[in-house]
């Protein structure tokens, strides 16, 4: 998810720079036609990673403030953002209406691309999901934690999910194209820097906004939990603040641009993480509620040496042969998918579908 906001990050960055000058959306591209990426795109992710970075040094209990900020912009934004579709548009487009046509070729029936979308949906919070005991320690309480989970998942997901379908269908009135991801909208929105500046101010507010938003997820949510990782892995060498740098700076390696440009890539993105994250998520499930009986021993969290959680060396070999079980059986999907074989096994699709249920 870190490559993910970041890249998107970068590409609000590049709608930022187009706002405040036109002609920095018809800056010659110099990377060759099989790079899913322009050079303003990345420019602008080197613009964001960079102004992201100071952030690394603010405590993870120190970003309430700055979260509320940018999330009280970044949703008034949005909705400001349906308004005005909506009152350009004189209504919602036909893709509102419209209903999901299956190709006359597909093998998959209505039930089975519905399955597809719940495992798409699910891969996106896998993530969160599995980083959750990174972020309830700094809860007051379990209430707390618990009134924040749903709130965050279930009722902004469901509103943020609400705003973006009516705002792209309404653009979709507008301009006859669906525009599924924010930057290309903002772009197409000022003409790639040539409409009015009223136009590019408008869409410089909405981009500033979803950028911060991006950043701050970014950081909290990934790099901050990949440091508490690195330093349990690590307690010696790496604290979490360092752990954090080295996540982030990782994201130069997996080449993000490759991954989020391309919308049927993207989703398969999505669909892996429910494939490898779902069985570390049932391993822990399992060790927590049905051996350990929701009971934790403290004072065997500290030391090394008679200790219910240093297993071998401080790994526990047994969930390995787990976490694999858990996702052999999907694993032969997510390739033919993201292969795009034309005629894939039909088992192994399906099984794919039902990722996160399986793992």
């Amino acid at each position: 998810m870190l490559r993910l906001l970041g890249w998107n990050g970068g590409r609000l960055v590049a709608v930022c720079l187009t706002a405040i000058w036109p002609s920095y959306a018809r800056m010659k591209n110099t990377f060759g036609s099989n790079m899913p990426t322009t050079t303003p795109e990345f420019v602008g992710f080197v613009v964001f990673w960079f102004l992201s970075t100071p952030f690394l040094w603010l405590r993870p209990e120190k970003f309430k403030i700055p979260f509320l900020i940018v999330c009280t912009w970044c949703g008034a934004g949005m909705i400001c953002w349906m308004i005005w579709a909506l009152s350009v548009a004189d209504g919602v487009g036909p893709l509102w209406t419209s209903s999901q046509r299956i190709p006359a070729g597909s093998p998959f029936g209505t039930s089975w691309l519905i399955m597809a979308g719940i495992n798409q949906g699910i891969g996106g919070l896998a993530a969160g999901i599995t980083n959750g005991s990174d972020f309830s320690r700094y809860s007051k309480g379990r209430r707390h934690y618990i009134i924040g989970t749903i709130a965050s998942c279930v009722v902004t997901g469901i509103l943020v999910s609400l705003i973006g379908l009516v705002t792209a269908a309404a653009a979709q009135k507008i301009y006859g194209e669906v525009y599924w991801n924010p930057p290309d909208l903002l772009l197409r929105m000022m003409e790639n820097g040539n409409a009015s500046s009223k136009a590019r101010a408008g869409v410089f507010f909405l981009a500033v906004g979803f950028a911060f938003t991006a950043m701050f997820e970014n950081i909290c949510g990934n790099t901050v939990a990949g440091g508490i990782d690195l330093a349990g892995l690590f307690p010696r060498y790496i604290n979490i603040r360092r752990g954090a740098i080295i996540t982030f700076v990782a994201a130069w390696i997996v080449q993000p641009w490759q991954l989020i440009n391309r919308a049927t890539t993207f989703i398969a993105v999505l669909s892996s993480f429910s494939v490898f994250l779902a069985p570390i998520i049932g391993i822990m499930t399992c060790d927590y509620y049905l051996l350990r009986k929701r009971r934790i021993r403290l004072s065997h969290l500290y030391r090394i040496h008679d200790s219910s959680y240093y297993f071998s060396k401080g790994v526990n070999w047994r969930a390995v042969p787990a976490w694999i079980c858990g996702f052999a059986p999907t694993i032969g999907g997510l390739i033919v998918t993201v292969r795009q074989d034309v005629n894939p096994p039909r088992v192994l699709v399906r099984l794919y579908y039902m990722a996160f249920l399986i793992g």
